[in-house]
């Protein structure tokens, strides 16, 4: 394991038992109150989205924004919020996803971005994949690229990886931490 690993994994909190019982919830508070660990953090994804040639990066909604603007900032980027439908005003486009019980969706104003973008999409955790799968599918309907898919941890036992591959073709997903 690296030193960021092991900084950023040492201000990760387990919670048992949350939101329901027989889930351990990753709690990353406590790593965004540490400014050497969050500095550590939004450099390493900064490093993504220079290495890969983005032009944007986008936030998945609520943590991504957390951790999108910093690394947007830092990189030299514009940040691009992906919202939860009916959160963003004027025109958006949309896109529905399956969640393990039920459906939700997602949305980007259609202005932001464009055919020349290629687009760092940045969350705290991969999980199923779904929010993300339907993020890469929005900024490919709005004509951009993803560059890559940066995540401060993967739950590897939950199949995101599998999932999302055929999506993001070669654009790689980098993920700080696997658990």
């Amino acid at each position: 394991m690296t030193g960021i690993q092991e900084l950023l994994l040492s201000r990760i909190r387990d919670v048992a038992d949350y939101p329901e019982p027989g889930v351990m919830f990753k709690d990353i508070t406590p790593l965004l109150a540490d400014p050497a660990a969050f500095a550590a953090l939004t450099d390493a994804l900064a490093q993504v989205a220079t290495a890969t040639g983005a032009t944007k990066v986008v936030g998945l909604e609520a943590r991504g924004f957390i951790l999108g603007a910093p690394v947007a900032l830092r990189a030299g980027l514009g940040f691009i919020p992906v919202r939860k439908a009916g959160k963003l005003p004027g025109a958006t486009l949309s896109q529905s996803y399956d969640l393990e019980y039920g459906s939700a969706e997602i949305e980007v104003h259609a202005e932001d971005l464009s055919s020349g973008d290629r687009v760092l999409i940045v969350d705290d955790v991969l999980a199923t994949g779904g929010t993300a799968e339907a993020a890469i599918q929005l900024i490919e309907r709005a004509g951009a690229r993803v560059s890559a898919l940066a995540v401060l941890m993967e739950l590897g036992f939950l199949g995101g990886r599998a999932r999302l591959e055929p999506a993001l073709g070669t654009a790689p997903l980098e993920a700080l931490l696997r658990v």
